[in-house]
Parts: C-alpha cells; sequence; structure tokens
C-alpha cells in the first residue's frame, strides 16, 4: 500500500467514523435518558438479581443459628401466638447455653398470658437479648415495661416489584436513631471479637466495624434510580447456598435434639417458620423453595443482614459498593462507542455478530465477576448501547458503503469517459479544425477531408457508447483504446505499455507522418505495487503524451519512448525533436496526471529541452519506497 493509498484509506474510515459517529452518538444519548428516567430499572434489578443467584457456592454460616418456629411447634402448643410462657422457656433454655447474642425476631407489643411477668423478668436479666419492633410506616411496640436498650427495629425496605435487595441498619426518629436488629446483634457479637462500632452519621458511610465500612446506600446507586433512601441502608448480599444457616425449631430445643455446641458462642435468632403466620418476603436474589419460590422467611433475612456484617468484618467478605454517577455513564459511554468502533472496523455482516456476540458475552462475564468480587456496575444499559450501535451501525456502514462504492463507480466512469473522449474523438475533431484553420481551401477541395473526418468522429463517438455499455462490467482489468481496443490490464504491464504505444502510432497525425526514427524501449515492471486504476492512469499518461506529439510537435523526426528501472525509480518517458511545447496549455488531462505523480509518490514533468524537442516524464519509487 502507498502513502497515498494509506492516507486515502484513513480518509475513508474517519468518514465513515463520522457516518456512524451521529447516530451512534444519539443512540448513546437516548440509553442514558432511558436509564436516568428509570425505565431501564426493573431491567437492572432483573440482571442483579439473576447475578447473586449464580454466585458460586458458600459454606453455611455457623456463626448464626435460626430457631424457627414452624406448623408443627404451633399445632404441639394449641395456640397462637405463643403465649409468653414459652417464649420465656425457650430464652431460658438458650440463656442456658451460652450463645454471644440472641435476637427475638417476633412482635409482641401486649401480654399474652400466661407466663407475662416471667417473660418480662427473664428479658431483664439477660444481657445479650434483643427484642424488636416496627417502625414502618406505623409502629408497633414491644412488651410494656422493657428497657428501650433491649429493642430494635426489624423492619426492611422493599422495591417497587416487591422484592427485598436492601437493608435497613439505621433509622431516624424525633428522639434519636434506632439500630436495627442485625446491626445490634452484630454489635454484640463482634464485641467479644475486640471489634468497635462506630457511627459517623455526617460521613458517606456512616456506619464502621473496626477497619471494615459498610457502603452506604444512595437514591441512585447501581441499577436505582431515586430510590427511597430512608435512614441508612446497604445493599444487601445474600448467602448463597443451599443449607445458608442452622435452623432448629421449638420442637428441638424443647427436647434437646442438637448439638449443644450450635448454641455456645453463637448468635441465635428467633422467628416465626410457620406458612400460616405470613411471615416471609420475596427476593430472586437467593433460591429458595421455602415458605414458596422466590420467597424467604423473615428470620432468615435477619440472618443474612446480620451475616454480611460479621462476615465483612471478620472474613473481609465482599460488601456491595457501586460506581459513583459520573463512572457508571462514563461506563455505558465506551461500551457505546466500542459498538460503533466494532461496526466500522469489522467490514463483514457475519465476523461482525460473531464479534458483537463474544464482546457481549465477555461484557456479562466481566459484569458478573465484578459483582462477585462486590461491585455492581451497570450491565443492561451497557449491553443495550453497544449491541444497538454495533449491529444497527454495521446495517449503515454496509449501506453508506454500497452507496459511496456506486458514486465511486459512477465517478470512475465519468473519469474513463472524459479520456476515451479526450483521447479520441476530441483529438480527431481538434486535428480536424487545425487543418481547417492552417488551410486556406476552396470548399469543394475541403468538403471531402472534412466529410472523412467527421466519419471518424462519428465512429469513434458511437464507439464511446458501447464503451459505456460494457465498461461496468470490466472496468477493473480493461484499458479501452480508440477504435474498439481493448487491453487487458491483467496481462504483464510492460507488454501492455507496448501495446499503448503501438496502437497510438497508428493514428493519423501529421506529427507521427514526419517520424524518421522512434526508439521504444519496454523494461518489465513489479506490478505487484501498482493498482488496476494506477495501470490504468499510467496507460493514459502514454497515449496522451504520445497524440500530444502527433498533434503539437512541428518537425519531429525522432522520438524516444522508453519505460525503464534505475536503482530507486521508475521513469516512463516520451521524448521528441519537434517543436511545439508552447503551442499547448495545461488541460485537465495534465492535472490528472499530476494527481497520479502524486498517488505514487512520484514526480510527473513536461518541459523543453535542448536543443529542440519535448520531454513529458512521470517517475514513480520502487519497493522500497513502498509500504
Amino acid at each position: 500500500m502507498t502513502e497515498f493509498s494509506l492516507w486515502k484509506r484513513i480518509k475513508e474510515e474517519m468518514t465513515t467514523l463520522r457516518v456512524g459517529a451521529l447516530p451512534g452518538s444519539v443512540v448513546i444519548v437516548l440509553i442514558i435518558i432511558l436509564r436516568i428516567t428509570g425505565v431501564m430499572q426493573s431491567l437492572e434489578w432483573l440482571a442483579f438479581d439473576t447475578f447473586l443467584s449464580l454466585r458460586p457456592s458458600e459454606p453455611i454460616d455457623e456463626r448464626i443459628t435460626i430457631v424457627g418456629i414452624n406448623q408443627d411447634d404451633i399445632r404441639r402448643v394449641g395456640t397462637y401466638p405463643l403465649p409468653d410462657r414459652e417464649i420465656a422457656l425457650l430464652i431460658k433454655k438458650l440463656q442456658n447455653l451460652q450463645p454471644r447474642a440472641i435476637g427475638i425476631d417476633i412482635f409482641r407489643d401486649m401480654p399474652i398470658n400466661p407466663g407475662y411477668d416471667e417473660l418480662v423478668s427473664i428479658i431483664k436479666e439477660s444481657k445479650n437479648l434483643i427484642l424488636v419492633e416496627k417502625v414502618l410506616p406505623d409502629k408497633i411496640g414491644t412488651l410494656p415495661r422493657l428497657p428501650t436498650q433491649k429493642v430494635s427495629f426489624a423492619d426492611q425496605v422493599t422495591d417497587n416489584d416487591g422484592k427485598l435487595r436492601r437493608s435497613l441498619l439505621l433509622l431516624s426518629t424525633p428522639q434519636e436513631y434506632k439500630i436495627s436488629l442485625s446491626l445490634s446483634l452484630a454489635k454484640a457479637y463482634l464485641a467479644y471479637e475486640g471489634v468497635s462500632l462506630e457511627m459517623n452519621l455526617h460521613a458517606r458511610t456512616p456506619i464502621k466495624l473496626g477497619n471494615t465500612k459498610l457502603p452506604r446506600f444512595f437514591s441512585n446507586s447501581g441499577g436505582y434510580i431515586r430510590a427511597d433512601v430512608k435512614g441508612v441502608q446497604i445493599l444487601l448480599n445474600f448467602r448463597n447456598s443451599q443449607g445458608r444457616f442452622r435452623t432448629l425449631t421449638l420442637s428441638d430445643i424443647k427436647t434437646g435434639n442438637f448439638n449443644p455446641n450450635w448454641i455456645r458462642d453463637r448468635i441465635v435468632i428467633v422467628g416465626m417458620t410457620a406458612p400460616s403466620v405470613k411471615d416471609f418476603i420475596t427476593t430472586s436474589a437467593i433460591t429458595s423453595t421455602t415458605p414458596a419460590i422466590g420467597q424467604v422467611y423473615e428470620v432468615e433475612i435477619q440472618a443474612h443482614a446480620l451475616s454480611q456484617i460479621i462476615s465483612a468484618a471478620l472474613d473481609s467478605r465482599p460488601l456491595l459498593n457501586t460506581w459513583s454517577n459520573g463512572w457508571e455513564y462514563l461506563w455505558i459511554v465506551e461500551w457505546g462507542f466500542l459498538g460503533i468502533s466494532f461496526a466500522m472496523l469489522i467490514k463483514s455482516p457475519c465476523k461482525n455478530f460473531l464479534a458483537v456476540c463474544i464482546a457481549s458475552i465477555s461484557l456479562l462475564v466481566i459484569s458478573y465477576w465484578l459483582l462477585v468480587w462486590g461491585w455492581w456496575v451497570p450491565v443492561v444499559p451497557a449491553i443495550l448501547v453497544f449491541f444497538f450501535n454495533s449491529i444497527g451501525l454495521t446495517a449503515l456502514y454496509q449501506y453508506d458503503r454500497a452507496l459511496q462504492s456506486k458514486l465511486h463507480a459512477r465517478q470512475v466512469i465519468i473519469e474513463r469517459t472524459f479520456e476515451t473522449i479526450h483521447n479520441g474523438p476530441l483529438q480527431t475533431l481538434a486535428e480536424t479544425l487545425r487543418y481547417i484553420r492552417d488551410r486556406s481551401l476552396p470548399i469543394n477541395e475541403l468538403l471531402p477531408f472534412v466529410e472523412e473526418e467527421l466519419e471518424k468522429l462519428n465512429y469513434e463517438l458511437r464507439g464511446i457508447y458501447d464503451f459505456l455499455q460494457r465498461e461496468p462490467l470490466d472496468q477493473d482489468n480493461k484499458l479501452y483504446l480508440k477504435r474498439g481496443l481493448e487491453l487487458n490490464l491483467q496481462d504483464p504491464f510492460h507488454e501492455v505499455l507496448y501495446q499503448v504505444y503501438r496502437h497510438t502510432l497508428e493514428r493519423d497525425f501529421p506529427g507521427f507522418k514526419s517520424l524518421q526514427l522512434v526508439l521504444p524501449t519496454f523494461n518489465s515492471i513489479d506490478e505487484g505495487q501498482l493498482s488496476i486504476q494506477q495501470k490504468q492512469g499510467l496507460c493514459r499518461f502514454l497515449e496522451e503524451a504520445l497524440c500530444n506529439v502527433g498533434k503539437h510537435a512541428t518537425g519531429v523526426t525522432r522520438l524516444e519512448v522508453t519505460c525503464t528501472k534505475t536503482q530507486s525509480w521508475y521513469i516512463l518517458k516520451v521524448l521528441d525533436n519537434g517543436i511545439g511545447l508552447n503551442s499547448y496549455q495545461e488541460r485537465g488531462g495534465t492535472q490528472q496526471f499530476r494527481n497520479l505523480a502524486w498517488q505514487l509518490k512520484g514526480k510527473y514533468r513536461r518541459e523543453a529541452v535542448s536543443p529542440q524537442g519535448t520531454l513529458c516524464e512521470l517517475s514513480w519509487p520502487v519497493g522500497k519506497f513502498w509500504f
């Protein structure tokens, strides 16, 4: 490829880029607008839930034990809600096994006798016991006469689709900030590990456990748009496994049918696991069949919220982070421009589709592993903008290339037609006019000559029609000469040049009639350097240079026509000894040859030589100047 061809290719690619840049940018802007308006929020939630459910399986968190009061337990007790004495006996048995903390995730705002006084007494005696209340939207308190420091809230914030993806840790009330059950239990458990809880409600990350900061959830975090951000929330990083926590029943505790080490130094959360109570929450982030597909008991949700906090503080398990808005939209824009680049650089639609599929899968894999490592990135808008730009713009580019190809073919036909007319009929017409002007002949003597020339002109013009009829089919490897002659440009090029030389000298020009000595030399040429269009241009150069000798070189007797190779250059030269340089001026053909020389990174010159004659020469570098 020549330097000219390289720059031409770059120019074409830049033109192609401009063709796709505007619609591609419009697609990027539209995707961003759709995301800002919340249209894609449900799709991003779906992708988020799917990735969470596909994460590698984790071992159960043995630091947490759930005591679930199930349907069989209610039947054995014989009533619901369970009497206070049943709850008191359960707490007493658990305390005897020395857990680090106990959370009672059962709402109880009034006595249910018998056993109320007994329950109040054991609650007051238990330093590691935490009960729950409800504060959203309407408050449901806990039992009367209980100290407030033993009470935390158990409220959850679900999304518009009714599913849970966030954990509410702190909540502001007119009197104070209230702490969630999961955070209270984590604080109690981690105190044994020497990890303290620090809160700075004015910081971007207001909760700190030792060196672990809990990343706060904001209204536009991840795929959320204008979410409810009451209190302090974090994204809920569910534990992904079949048996996520060890679970016992009320009957197991009563009968002692369990390993005591499952309670000792553990966190115990007591809650309802009876389907009739309907104490469950919907989520798609974890697989669950109890109480139903997509539903998880509230007590297990508390265990997940607790587990993610203590696992982050003690095991460096990732918490779920999100990028700032600026980085998220930069991510989307980058994938949009990558799609534009795919459409521009990969010419084949099939190859483009394959590349788009591979890149889309790569995007999904990258987004998945980023989530595994704790980063939620916007995958849905990124894959949509990439897909639409790459596939959609491929069709646009293909249309543009087809249109440009047609325009190029049309321009080539126009240029070929001009060259053919210029070197054929116009030469005949110019010679006829010159003959009439230079001779003062009677009309009866002039008419035969004019008639003969007009017959030639008529033949040549009809030949132009034939040329135009077949040129689109074979323009890539044919050269059309006067009188219907065709040369195959796939033949050795020095032979093609010789044929142009020979056929041109057969034309009826006055300069050719006075020739006494003709010296043709055509050396072989490395054709790998030349395109078909460049070969055509060199042939036209030789043809016109010879025609100019025939028409304008007065008194020419000697003609030298050579195509030679030096160490560094190819030189195509026509040298005559006639008088004629100043008798014709540069026209369109000459400008074409200057353009051809520029394409070849060569030189074109036409000048008088001493003592008499004209040199017309076109030279271009040999292989080492080409790349």
